[in-house]
């Protein structure tokens, strides 16, 4: 692969995986409730409503999740994998495949971001447990519904909550052993994810 092919291609990814993250927070932060007036919020919103507007006029939410959003997401996914795969020399290949390795892509992401939120929190517990800043407000209103159930199994020792222990444990054999695995059923090669 040519030098121009690759610089296009590491910009297309880190281009297109900041706006994926994007999306994917815009809907994560549907689904938990986050604050819709904190700044980031607002910019997240601001940031995806021009593709996801149009969207929702043809696209319903269902039981309060936003299907529009997730559809935005899989889309923009399935275009960065096919432009990468293109600029690589391969060509267009089947949507079907590649739709569903879009959609492995995005449980992949998902992860990573519940995995980074969890660590962002821990840390601001130590250090800023107080602390109001618009930032840490959303990764504890994200963070929060997937530590409900382990905290719930495993109440705090001596004061100190170790959930985050297990939290760690479940999200590392998903995307470790999980994600790989429904890759390789769908015959997704290595390293095409897209936006981790």
């Amino acid at each position: 692969m040519s030098t121009s092919a690759e610089i296009a291609i590491y910009i297309i990814r880190t281009l297109g995986s900041l706006y994926l993250m994007l999306v994917i927070l815009r809907f994560l932060f549907q689904m938990v409730r986050a604050d819709f007036y904190n700044p980031i919020s607002q910019f997240v919103a601001k940031a995806t409503n021009p593709l996801l507007m149009p969207l929702r006029k043809v696209i319903p939410g269902f039981f309060g999740v936003d299907l529009a959003a997730l559809v935005l997401a899989l889309a923009v996914q399935w275009l960065l994998i096919q432009l990468v795969l293109v600029i690589a020399g391969l060509g267009f290949l089947n949507p079907l495949y590649t739709i569903a390795w879009s959609a492995i892509g995005l449980l992949s992401v998902v992860l990573s971001i519940y995995f980074w939120c969890l660590i962002i929190s821990i840390i601001a517990s130590w250090v800023a447990p107080f602390s109001q800043h618009p930032a840490l407000i959303l990764v504890r209103q994200l963070v929060a519904p997937v530590m409900a159930p382990f905290q719930k199994l495993i109440p705090p020792l001596g004061g100190i909550d170790i959930t985050p222990i297990f939290a760690f444990m479940v999200l590392h054999i998903l995307n470790r052993y999980l994600v790989p695995a429904l890759g390789q059923s769908v015959g997704m090669p290595g390293g095409l994810v897209i936006g981790m």
